[in-house]
């Protein structure tokens, strides 16, 4: 028998696959599940027996959270990366990081194929066909539901049909849940007009009072909050989750441009993304120059673009990633948060490198490093060009 390896979740969608290609197209199929801070042990636990009760030739578990954190999540707090001013690239980010993952055990196994149970009207087809070709080019590619342009209802059926007991009712909504983020999909995000209703959020509100919440940032990395220092930052993003997500921050509906042409629609819950974003970035207000934030803006948008697109092994990003990291040195202080039900606020920030320091002056007030005298010379200077501009366009349409 030829071996498959596929790309697990315990999902609908890759239940299906497990049993298709297993039952019906005759192959050895080889599970794995990539978890990106997404599961717990006790949730593994359950894949792992759902998937040995597909009977699966094999099934296998890989723990890459922090690699997650170390070679994308935290370039994205570098960027402030929030795609159309909104997504904090939760699935996109991941995706990348699983499909390389998938692929490299392939090729360790020395898998003919390679599957997953993505369908053809996303972006996720995208994404792992072009990692998979570029660590596994041998490997030939398969996706079932892709191919058969199957509905959840058929897949569903199927399952029925082959014996499978799961909650169907659940699968209604395709829900992936990494440390970057929950996606969630359903009827209501096929339409341009309906929201999600409140039992298809996988967080419910249960959060009534105020909470305020400190977070300490090294080199622009997240490494405190509320006083407690982490050795590793994803362990201090799915804490800041708990402890947020409850309150129904971070939920959202996000609407883009999809890598295949058609606009997209589907639903997130991140608060920990969000809230470190915004945090970060009141940070670098306060303590890069103007240039440097300009730059930083201009070459993030593209990174995050690039990325969402499946882009993460184009060297141009380990480029840029370089570029990132440099501008992080002095982006180090406390940022202080109030969480409330639906909304949080950034109250201040302290930090050695702040550059709004009262030596130099108050806005709006006084200043301690320059005279008025000063002021008018700079400004004649400074607006040269535009009254030159100005005065002689006004003499030529004079003559």
């Amino acid at each position: 028998m030829k071996k498959v390896v596929l790309a697990y979740s315990g999902g609908l969608d890759t239940t299906y696959c497990a049993i298709y290609l297993s039952k019906i197209k005759g192959l050895e199929v080889h599970a794995i599940t990539v978890n990106t801070g997404g599961f717990n042990e006790e949730e593994i636990q359950q894949i792992a027996t759902r998937a040995k009760q597909l009977g699966v030739a094999s099934y296998k578990s890989v723990d890459v959270t922090n690699e997650y954190y170390e070679h994308c999540v935290k370039y994205l707090i570098f960027g402030n990366m929030l795609k159309n001013g909104t997504y904090p690239l939760s699935v996109s980010a991941e995706r990348l990081v699983q499909a390389k993952t998938v692929a490299e055990y392939a090729l360790e196994i020395g898998a003919d194929y390679i599957a997953h149970g993505s369908t053809g009207a996303g972006n996720d087809q995208v994404r792992f066909d072009m990692i998979f070709a570029t660590i596994a080019p041998n490997a030939a590619i398969l996706t079932p539901i892709r191919d058969m342009k199957l509905s959840r209802d058929a897949e569903i059926e199927f399952l029925k049909e082959h014996g499978v007991e799961m909650n169907f009712a659940k699968a209604a909504y395709s829900i992936n849940k990494g440390l970057w983020g929950t996606s969630v999909g359903g009827k209501e995000t096929l339409t341009s007009k309906n929201y999600l209703p409140e039992e298809a959020w996988p967080t419910q509100v249960t959060a009534t009072e105020p909470m305020s919440v400190e977070i300490s940032f090294k080199n622009g990395e997240p490494v405190a909050l509320n006083g407690k220092a982490y050795e590793f930052p994803a362990q201090l993003i799915q804490d800041l989750q708990a402890v947020a997500q409850p309150y129904g921050i971070g939920r959202d509906i996000h609407v883009g441009d999809t890598i295949i042409g058609i606009k997209g629609r589907v639903g997130f819950e991140a608060a920990a993304p969000v809230i470190l974003i915004k945090a970060h970035h009141l940070l670098e207000k306060h303590t890069l120059t103007k240039w440097q934030t300009y730059w930083k803006d201009q070459l993030s948008t593209w990174y995050a673009n690039w990325l969402h697109e499946g882009q993460l092994l184009d060297p141009a990003m380990r480029h840029i990633e370089g570029f990132l990291n440099d501008t992080q040195a002095t982006v180090t202080g406390k940022v202080f948060i109030e969480l409330a039900p639906y909304r949080y606020t950034l109250t201040g920030i302290e930090s050695d490198h702040d550059l709004m320091s009262s030596a130099f002056g108050s806005y709006g007030e006084m200043n301690n490093g320059w005279t008025g005298d000063d002021v008018k010379g700079f400004t004649k200077i400074f607006g040269n060009q535009v009254s030159i501009f100005h005065k002689v366009n006004q003499a030529a349409n004079n003559d």
